[in-house]
């Protein structure tokens, strides 16, 4: 009990220490620490970001490393968030990145704007924030550079979202809770398609994912089976108009908001084909 309890304070210890290193003035020639740092946790994020920490809890926040780096007249706010996952972390990233602009390749996501730079990688989101108003792209890029390579672990977006099929696909993002809606799907991704929508959400085992079948076919009512994967089903609801749900595995996925629950069957075939 001793030993397992000593490796998961190693455990934090090596995060927290990581995080340091990442929130760090010295990384760029000419800039130096104004303050002191920040440090913040779940229970007490909300002093920091007010009214926004709901929005970083939501998505498996568990502690931030914060610091603010000035040169000159320029001030630049850095805060390293560690999330629960990797996915956690692109889907904070995916929430708050500007839609109007292209995803850059630093880590697994990343945006670099004139005062704004924002980027995700394993289990961190990063986010800089610079003063005054003007242009601070080449300060900002030269800090995402040396923080991206001192953070280890995944650099690649998640594997589900080259699960969905490409075809008039308008956007996909991780959903944190209540998936469709529905409170039985409690965390995954969906898909934002010209006419309906995709998702896929993954269960701890097959035999969970089976249980949520079951509840989903209560919830929902006078559905017709369907041969898709390991079982499905197709129905028209209320709110969610023509869908059609599979299990494969431990993994649920399907299509809704479609005109025709068979047209959501056709749809959820190919997307059950690019699953593992």
């Amino acid at each position: 009990m001793k030993s397992a309890k000593l490796a998961i304070t190693m455990l934090m210890l090596a995060s927290a220490a990581r995080a340091v290193e990442v929130a760090d003035c010295r990384l760029v020639p000419g800039w130096e620490q104004q303050g002191p740092r920040r440090e913040f946790v779940a229970d007490n994020l909300f002093e920091y970001m007010d009214g926004n920490a709901e929005g970083y809890l939501i998505y498996g926040f568990t502690r931030m490393e914060g610091v603010t780096c000035t040169s000159g007249g320029d001030s630049i706010i850095i805060d390293v968030s560690e999330m629960t996952d990797a996915d956690a972390a692109y889907g904070i990233f995916a929430a708050n990145r500007d839609p109007n602009q292209a995803v850059a390749p630093i880590g697994m996501g990343g945006q670099i704007l004139p005062r704004r730079a924002t980027f995700c990688k394993d289990k961190y989101y990063v986010e800089l924030a610079a003063n005054p108003e003007k242009d601070h792209t080449p300060a900002l890029k030269a800090f995402v550079e040396e923080m991206e390579k001192r953070i280890l672990g995944r650099s690649t977006p998640p594997d589900a979202l080259a699960w969905f099929p490409t075809e008039k696909l308008m956007s996909a993002r991780l959903i944190p809770e209540s998936v469709l809606g529905l409170r039985l799907l409690k965390r995954g991704y969906v898909a934002q398609y010209e006419s309906g929508k995709a998702f896929v959400v993954a269960e701890e085992s097959a035999e969970s994912a089976a249980a949520v079948m079951n509840k989903l076919r209560e919830r929902i009512g006078q559905t017709t089976p369907t041969k898709i994967a390991d079982e499905a089903f197709q129905a028209n609801d209320r709110y969610l108009g023509g869908l059609c749900v599979f299990r494969k595995g431990r993994y649920l996925g399907g299509f809704a908001n479609l005109p025709q629950p068979q047209d959501a069957a056709s749809l959820a075939t190919a997307l059950v084909g690019r699953i593992p």
